[in-house]
């Protein structure tokens, strides 16, 4: 059963007065995302991954098309799926003077919590975020990394069967992406969330995501694992030989060679796959009588994909 779903989602905001400016943020943007499924959503800046979420998250109206969250329409059913899901963005803002217990119980009030219910799943989020030293500090005196894990806490108030995360790791110390990476991860291992973040750091994105969309200018460009998105832009595996003799002609044109370039001390093949096509050309280059004196294997990175659609 899918978690999400949205057809031809569009929205177009306007801005000014005299001189109206429109901006189509959406396009006619679909996705379908399973149960249980980290669901990744990249773009450059101003793509709409941010407008699409909140559309998603029952916080703005589509001009056009449809959504569904576990099965309810996010207009006419809203009122159905908000308390089974929650947003958290990487620019949340809470009141500068609150601390965080104060900042989860009052979040969780809007979800019905109450009396010991509410207290005690405050205080399973602190201690889950590694808030624990921090339950006196007001929130402006909070470190970036600090606030995002609150933001999280927040989003986890209501234990959500959906979660959308806006640029969840943005501008935080490397070994504190890890850490919150690491329980996004264990959200989904050990409650079975279903998870959609935006993100701009392709290592997040092809460590995390079970599935990736590629949006720009309002549009979906391009879905799929990891590896069929590079399979997609034909972005192959290299393939480096240094050989004796020289490389013999015929490389280019054996099955799987999505091209060849020859240097001078051997030759780059990019493949198909290099799992399925490095037997085949050794095993051709020693019929041909080369010596392969050295091998190696590059696999593209998902950035190099991410590049090519943003272009």
């Amino acid at each position: 059963m899918l978690a999400v779903e949205a057809h031809d989602l569009r929205k177009t905001f306007t801005s000014g007065w005299r001189r109206q400016r429109r901006t189509e943020a959406l396009r006619g943007a679909s996705l379908e995302v399973p149960r249980g499924a980290i669901y990744g959503l990249l773009g450059p800046n101003g793509a709409g991954k941010t407008t699409l979420l909140s559309i998603l998250a029952t916080l703005l109206l589509p001009d056009g098309g449809s959504a569904a969250i576990l099965g309810h329409d996010v207009v006419r059913e809203a009122s159905a799926i908000r308390r089974r899901l929650n947003m958290a963005s990487g620019n949340a803002s809470f009141v500068w003077s609150l601390r965080p217990p104060e900042v989860l119980t009052f979040y969780g009030g809007l979800y019905g919590l109450r009396g010991k219910a509410l207290q005690e799943r405050v205080d399973t989020l602190i201690e889950q975020c590694g808030l624990e030293a921090h339950r006196t500090t007001e929130y402006n005196a909070l470190s970036t990394g600090l606030k995002q894990r609150l933001a999280l806490a927040k989003a986890l108030i209501n234990d959500p069967e959906v979660l959308f995360l806006d640029e969840p790791t943005l501008g935080l110390d490397p070994d504190i992406s890890i850490r919150l990476r690491a329980q996004i991860a264990a959200l989904r291992a050990e409650r079975g969330t279903t998870i959609i973040l935006t993100t701009h750091y392709m290592r997040e994105a092809e460590e995390l995501c079970d599935r990736i969309a590629f949006i720009k200018a309002g549009r979906i460009l391009a879905e799929g694992t990891p590896d069929e998105l590079k399979r997609q832009i034909r972005i192959g595996d290299i393939i480096a030989l240094r050989m004796e003799p020289e490389a013999p002609s015929g490389l280019a044109e054996l099955p799987g060679v999505l091209q060849a370039h020859v240097k001078p001390d051997g030759v780059e093949l990019t493949v198909d796959s290099s799992e399925k096509r490095l037997a085949e050309i050794l095993r051709w280059l020693h019929d041909q009588g080369v010596a392969v004196r050295d091998c190696q294997v590059h696999e593209p990175e998902l950035e190099e994909v991410f590049v090519e659609f943003a272009r």
